[in-house]
């Protein structure tokens, strides 16, 4: 139990990837739950590749190595889809062909079977997202906060390990940037979940606080 308590949160042990002789990203950082690492770096610094190692979708084209575990459980050793990487993206990546509710209810887990079930838990999620009523829209019909608030609160149904943030505020104007950021901060740390932030913008760290390591300055 002690030792369970000792490892909560996000653990990464000497982590390296590297493009050839190019070493792009070496780390060694541990994230608490609730709390929020930031790695800056401009682009094609390796930011991303770290998500995507994470994440278990990295490129082969790239050399990883080094541990990385969440309350224990050793991330690597799983297969992507069991290692539950909550990713937001820069774009919300909506489904055109779903409505708002149903492009929620795709990602609850498939233990919840019963149709009317996850409607209600997609339903619950746009009303904690102040969406009420808007789960039969078309999700064009949404404006570019909306559509955010919808990415986030699939991710949260889906019972994540840990939230990766590959710079989802970057194509936001410049008052739902900052809503943005203080909704999905707030709601990783209501939910517990260690956050691993990338970005090349100082504001979204300064939002994220807890410790930045930066990459791409050699």
């Amino acid at each position: 139990m002690n030792d369970q308590t000792n490892r909560a949160g996000l653990e990464l042990d000497d982590v390296r990837i590297a493009l050839g002789e190019r070493e792009l990203v070496r780390l060694s950082a541990r994230v608490g739950r609730g709390k929020t690492l930031t790695v800056m770096g401009p682009s094609g610094s390796g930011k991303s590749t770290l998500l995507a190692y994470l994440g278990g979708f990295l490129d082969p084209v790239f050399v990883a190595t080094g541990g990385a575990s969440v309350d224990g459980v050793d991330l690597i050793a799983l297969e992507a889809e069991r290692r539950r990487a909550g990713i937001l993206f820069q774009d919300p990546l909506l489904f055109p062909h779903l409505s708002v509710a149903d492009n929620i209810a795709i990602a609850i887990p498939q233990d919840v079977r019963s149709r009317a079930e996850r409607r209600a838990m997609a339903d619950a999620a746009l009303e904690d997202a102040g969406m009420r009523g808007f789960g039969d829209r078309d999700p064009d019909t949404l404006s570019g906060g909306q559509k955010a608030r919808v990415a986030l609160q699939r991710v949260l149904l889906s019972r994540p390990r840990l939230l990766l943030l590959d710079e989802p505020f970057s194509k936001l104007d410049a008052d739902l940037r900052e809503q943005t950021r203080q909704m999905v901060f707030s709601k990783a740390a209501e939910a517990g979940l260690p956050v691993l932030l990338v970005t090349h913008d100082e504001a979204d760290a300064r939002a994220a606080g807890g410790e930045v390591h930066k990459v791409g300055l050699a």
